[in-house]
């Protein structure tokens, strides 16, 4: 059997609107915790929604740097968010990861989260990182390399596409993607089937 191939950082040195998507189905490993990535939600610099819009900050500098590193916040003064930062430096773009199926290292995502409702432990981007142990101390650090890990989907998947959740400016905006009919989302989707992609 065949073992999906990693991805590199080239993968993020694209528009953020072509990483997005193919993001989806995605295996992302955190210290060898994780699973197949179901949901995402694209920024992109010229957004108003985007926390690189006003200019680089200390808390967004990593946004700004070099694509293929995670950019982690806190949501709301509570919960972490990790982002992949894609498109060339200086860009400020990123991908935000908002669910994912696990399917590795379940017990330990059960134990931090304290709960035992798979669909649940990393059904939101805060669930996620507390799920899998991601922090702010991970901020900055390279997507290629331990303790983070991406695999390439096996195989096509069907993407489905809608507006990004719990933001008030460019609300409207179709960017998030989601994997069609999976139960491991923080919010359903209206169908809007994009075409099918297999990873690069």
């Amino acid at each position: 059997m065949l073992v999906p191939r990693k991805l590199t950082r080239a993968f993020f040195d694209r528009s953020v609107h072509e990483v997005a998507p193919e993001l989806i189905g995605v295996t992302l490993l955190f210290n060898g915790v994780g699973g197949v990535i179901t949901e995402v939600e694209a920024y992109h610099h010229t957004d108003p929604a985007a926390h690189s819009f006003n200019g680089q900050t200390p808390r967004n500098a990593v946004m700004f740097g070099p694509p293929g590193f995670a950019y982690v916040y806190r949501s709301y003064g509570i919960h972490w968010c990790v982002n992949a930062v894609c498109e060339r430096e200086g860009s400020a773009s990123a991908v935000l990861i908002r669910a994912l199926q696990p399917t590795v290292g379940v017990a330990a995502m059960k134990r931090r989260r304290g709960m035992d409702d798979e669909r649940l432990l990393c059904s939101g981007p805060g669930r996620l990182c507390e799920a899998l142990g991601i922090t702010r101390a991970h901020d900055g650090l390279p997507l290629d390399r331990a303790p983070f890990e991406l695999r390439a989907r096996a195989e096509a998947v069907d993407i489905v596409s809608g507006p990004r959740i719990g933001i008030t400016k460019a609300a409207d905006l179709p960017w998030r993607y989601g994997l069609k009919g999976s139960r491991y989302l923080s919010k359903p989707f209206r169908e809007h089937p994009i075409p099918r992609k297999r990873a690069r």
